[in-house]
């Protein structure tokens, strides 16, 4: 499971988000049956990433040039250095300062159905990290859940959606390091079309996924249609 590849993902954090809500990353089992007591639930979001792009220049009648004009090489994009991937270390503590989230870890393990446990729903400022998949620094995407609001009103990934590009995410580990990763993006996906390899497939360097619940709340179903997911990769490294 150390080379982050979705063979390695338990089967129903694979197979996609079903239409009963029991599938990828039903992170947080819901068994509730309404928004503020649903155990991951999130504020309602566009099917976008949440970093709008940047719009193009209006069109406009350019006058055409006497004599063609030589187009310059195209330059070559700079390379962006890769941060050295870091040894296996539980995670402990979890910094977004963008959003103020300061939180401390707990392991998440699956359930008899082979679902992703959710982290306990009486602790607003918790993350879980799926201890089976890989740790935050090491090569491949590493797992991390939290709920956006609970019985107790609202939680620890509350504002998740709100992140953008180059927003960084440190990681305290047990090892004495502090992982920053620096997010590339956030995205909404419903929960019943979730792109299984997009999320959770093999990378070649250390990533990271932030995802809890989002979009419209479903009282049929008592969960949240959509899922948010943060993806970043690791920037840097540190002495805590």
């Amino acid at each position: 499971m150390t080379d982050g590849s979705a063979t390695g993902i338990p089967r129903l954090l694979r197979v996609g988000m079903g239409a009963t809500a029991v599938g990828l990353l039903l992170i947080f089992n819901s068994v509730d049956t309404g928004p503020g007591t649903n155990r991951a639930e999130s504020q309602p979001a566009p099917p976008a990433a949440a970093a709008p792009a940047v719009p193009g220049p209006p069109d406009a009648v350019h006058p055409v040039p006497a004599a063609p004009a030589v187009p310059a090489a195209p330059a070559a994009p700079a390379a962006v250095p890769q941060a050295p991937v870091l040894g296996r270390a539980q995670p402990t503590r979890l910094r977004i300062p963008q959003i103020a989230v300061d939180a401390p870890f707990t392991e998440l393990t699956l359930d008899p159905a082979g679902r992703l446990n959710a982290p306990p729903p009486d602790d607003k400022n918790l993350v879980g990290w799926y201890r089976d998949g890989v740790t935050p620094g090491e090569r491949g995407s590493a797992i991390v859940a939290g709920h956006v609001d609970t019985a107790k009103g609202p939680a620890v990934f509350l504002l998740l959606k709100l992140l953008r590009p180059g927003n960084k995410v440190e990681v305290n580990r047990m090892d004495g390091t502090v992982a920053v990763f620096s997010v590339d993006s956030v995205e909404i996906f419903a929960k019943d079309a979730f792109p299984d390899q997009k999320v959770y497939g093999k990378v070649p360097d250390a990533q990271l996924r932030l995802i809890t619940c989002g979009g419209a709340y479903d009282k049929k179903r008592r969960d949240y249609r959509d899922n948010v997911v943060v993806f970043a990769h690791l920037e840097s490294s540190h002495k805590a």
